[in-house]
């Protein structure tokens, strides 16, 4: 297991009564008194934590190997690597990221079907086995199989770029036999966003299906890997343990616990979303006034204006989520406005000089002024990955913050060597996988592990 101390992590400790919006509110006091009133995150890992207990209770089967492509903020992957989980990766830095946490590679899987020569040999060298290939290109290098499933039901459809069909399966291992490769899995993606569970059930019995093809041609497979499309909020559509209540039942049928088949997942949003809260500035203001009405309307008064906000953050930064899905950056006002305040339709917009820069299109909100602060909640996904320095615009700072309760709680996991989902998923601790000399095959639904 991983131990590191409170330095490591750069993090503040939450005293007792105080939660991390308190922090928020000193940081934005703190700046309104300056003329640096900078965008800035404060994260709390001890949300983490709780994900991570989440996931263990609802689904004790299944072993987080967490997406460090959702966001690869160093505290966030120490984190999680004192929690024993294990890693997916697409690419060399990613590879090196988790390794120099002291990650043992039995614990990261290489899950991208698209590799670069040099990151491939990277990974083979500091022996990481656990990788994906979805066509016969591949099959020259050391990688794991990925099949295409059903993704109409997410936010992020996948299939599109990665995945082999169900069709070309058996081609597919056959290759794979006649250059000697040992497939030892199956695994596949519904998409980012999954808004279906169901989606889960016939994704499982595709893979029971390419498990069995691979019995007919002297395959052992061991290893499930049901990717990612986790909820990352509790007020999203959905909550986890809807998914888990599918997916326990599903794994039951197609692979119970007795067929020795290691289950593992990417979970990314999931683990990270609701950790991350960003403070943004309103640092313009524009009033458009209706010009006129069109005939039959009634001037009440609620709506002879709309309001823009310009704010210093945008989605060349933070908001690069707003071009796939919205619904993931609905505004929180910082102050909550009156019953009788007064509210107007307005739209958010980013602070760079592209027309593109729009953070919401429409909301409602009290006429606010310039200096003001909006908050923007679950913002800990493909945010901080995502950002860039687009017309010179620094990227937000992120504040750590850990309840005592929390870091104690990752310190006994961490130094009394309390058994991980990773080590009960082989008792020897070191995947049934890792002790050969093979390559990974999972045939695996959709694209871009972990969303």
């Amino acid at each position: 297991m991983n131990t590191f101390t409170p330095a490591d992590f750069d993090f503040t400790f939450l005293e007792e009564g105080f939660c991390a919006h308190d922090i928020i509110e000193q940081r934005m006091k703190e700046l309104s008194m300056s003329d640096d009133k900078d965008a800035f995150y404060v994260a709390d890992l001890g949300d983490v934590l709780k994900k991570h207990l989440r996931w263990v209770r609802a689904m004790p089967r299944v072993t987080p190997f967490y997406a460090v492509k959702c966001n690869d903020s160093r505290a966030v992957v120490m984190t999680l690597a004192s929690l024993g989980t294990g890693f997916d990766c697409a690419s060399k830095s990613e590879i090196q990221l988790v390794q120099s946490l002291g990650v043992d590679p039995s614990r990261i899987i290489y899950a991208n079907p698209c590799k670069q020569m040099s990151h491939l040999k990277y990974a083979s060298v500091h022996g990481v086995q656990m990788m994906t290939f979805d066509s016969e290109e591949e099959l020259v290098r050391p990688l794991v199989l990925r099949i295409t499933a059903d993704d109409s039901k997410a936010v992020f459809q996948l299939s599109v770029k990665f995945g082999a069909t169900l069709k070309s399966c058996r081609r597919l291992l056959e290759r794979a036999q006649v250059l000697g490769l040992d497939i030892i899995g199956v695994s596949f993606h519904v998409g980012g966003g999954c808004t279906d569970p169901e989606t889960y059930t016939q994704a499982i019995s595709d893979a029971r299906c390419v498990f069995d093809m691979g019995a007919e041609l002297g395959y052992n497979m061991t290893l499930l890997d049901i990717g990612g499309g986790f909820p990352g909020f509790d007020d999203s559509k959905l909550k986890f343990e809807e998914f888990a209540a599918v997916i326990n039942p599903a794994l039951d049928k197609y692979f119970p616990a007795d067929s020795e088949v290691r289950v593992i997942a990417e979970p990314g949003r999931y683990y990270v979303s609701s950790a991350y809260t960003l403070a943004v500035n309103i640092i313009g203001k524009k009033v458009v006034m209706k010009e006129q009405f069109t005939c039959g309307d009634e001037d009440d008064g609620a709506n002879d204006r709309t309001l823009m906000y310009y704010v210093n953050d945008g989605i060349y930064s933070s908001f690069s989520d707003v071009l796939f899905d919205p619904a993931y950056s609905l505004p929180r006002l910082h102050k909550k406005p009156k019953l009788d305040e007064r509210t107007y339709p307005c739209s958010i917009w980013g602070q760079t000089c592209n027309e593109l820069d729009g953070i919401v299109e429409q909301c409602v909100q009290p006429d606010l002024q310039v200096g003001e602060w909006l908050l923007f909640k679950h913002m800990g996904a493909y945010s901080v990955t995502l950002s860039t320095t687009f017309n010179g615009f620094h990227k937000p700072d992120v504040h750590y913050v850990m309840s005592r309760s929390a870091w104690q709680h990752i310190q006994q996991i961490s130094a009394q060597g309390l058994r991980t989902p990773v080590e009960e998923a082989c008792p020897s601790g070191v995947p049934s996988c890792c002790g050969r000399d093979v390559m990974s095959l999972c045939l695996h639904n959709g694209g871009s592990s972990g969303i």
